[in-house]
């Protein structure tokens, strides 16, 4: 049927005056990450090439999904950076591209360096990597959330669940390395807090050598008992090697019959490839078909990192930093992350509340706070630093 010259005209004028489709809000978040050492205890530990990178992906993928409602579109940006490198110059080169809003993965001094270069330039950072306590706390940022547990929020989770099984005394190796002590620290801390003891201390001196071996099963099952023998009673031994040296060794290897824990046996962290509660298979699922591989610890704190951009770009319908910062620290944010309650914020020290997962690499054994630990604000705060001993000013 052939249309008359007024009936398109019509047409025309209709669609000269209708509003244009606004373009998308488009949000461009930097992944910034160091690379880690593939030297490893076991070779099932050894770091896939986009971990953190794939976690951001999904979360980025997660958030287009209700971006395509809500006329949102999220992109994420990858910089990768050696131990040789600026991270400071790679985050600028990030915020030049656009990307005012960066996920990194970082040690803890390279963090604070990219902080405070990007002051000036009104860049929010996501810390999806470092879990030192002085982060939150005396070196705290304004600019800087942090999506990684601290390292007494694993200490506490772990010593919750020791303390509920009634495994009061423990005995205490730690490494050699400043990562070790610091992580030593926070379950000397945990162990005070919850009413724990520990019967002895001991160190195992890193001696620099290769991780794996041909002998190495033959020396390992030489020098762990002899490590382990003449101990005072204990019901279970907990180890801080967080440079991973020694600790994998200790099961099934120490002079008594003793359960491991700590970072090997029982370990506490905020992600497992074996949590499947609260729907994380679908998590899990989701992530296996997009990268061909199992969601670590890292690569499930950058999707809450993303995560937690997007709800917040969701809620304010915007992109800009201090915008979100606002929302993010605000009582109306919340954030679902398969763990069995909504996740919120320390307004304080700009920390993610979370619940600890207890596993033994295969399956979720237990998920702290631990039942009877109470909180009058919430029980999440029972994990870590609580408002009144915080040292964090934020500036």
């Amino acid at each position: 049927m052939k249309k008359s010259p007024f009936l398109i005209g019509v047409i025309a004028a209709a669609l000269a005056s209708a509003p244009a489709i606004a373009e998308p809000l488009l949000v461009k978040v930097g992944v910034l990450r160091q690379i880690h050492s593939t030297e490893t205890l076991s070779i099932l530990d050894l770091p896939a090439p986009d971990e953190t990178l794939a976690g951001a992906l999904l979360g980025a993928a997660d958030n287009n999904t209700t971006g395509k409602f809500t006329n949102q579109s999220f992109e994420a940006i990858d910089a990768r950076v050696a131990a040789t490198d600026d991270p400071a110059a790679a985050a600028a080169k990030l915020a030049d591209q656009g990307a005012s809003l960066i996920i990194a993965d970082l040690s803890a001094e390279r963090l604070l360096q990219v902080a405070d270069s990007l002051k000036t330039r009104g860049a929010l950072l996501f810390n999806a990597g470092a879990t030192d306590d002085s982060l939150r706390e005396q070196d705290c940022r304004a600019n800087v959330f942090h999506v990684a547990p601290t390292r007494s929020m694993l200490a506490d989770g772990l010593a919750q669940y020791l303390v509920w099984k009634q495994w009061r005394r423990w005995l205490l190796i730690e490494g050699s390395h400043p990562e070790d002590e610091l992580f030593a620290q926070a379950l000397r801390a945990s162990a005070k807090k919850f009413g724990a003891k520990i019967v002895e201390e001991r160190t195992y001196a890193d001696p620099e050598g290769g991780r794996r071996a041909d002998s190495g099963s033959v020396q390992t099952q030489r020098q762990m008992p002899l490590l382990t023998q003449s101990a005072p009673a204990y019901d279970v031994l907990v180890a801080a090697d967080e440079s991973e040296v020694f600790a994998g060794y200790l099961p099934y290897w120490t002079w008594d019959p003793r359960p491991v824990a700590g970072s090997a046996g029982l370990s506490p962290v905020s992600w497992d490839p074996s949590h499947d509660q609260w729907g994380a298979t679908q998590l899990q699922n989701r992530f296996m078909r997009d990268f061909h591989r199992r969601m670590s610890a890292r690569d499930n704190q950058a999707w809450a990192a993303m995560r937690m951009i997007g709800e917040a770009t969701t809620r304010t319908n915007s992109n800009d930093p201090q915008k979100l910062r606002a929302f993010i620290n605000s009582p109306e944010f919340s954030l679902a992350a398969f763990k069995g309650v909504k996740l919120s914020v320390r307004a304080w020290n700009q920390q993610l509340r979370q619940p600890i997962l207890l596993t033994d690499g295969r399956m979720t054994v237990s998920v702290s706070p631990q039942e009877g630990f109470l909180h009058q604000f919430s029980e999440l705060d029972t994990l870590g630093v609580d408002r009144p001993e915080t040292k964090c000013k934020l500036q």
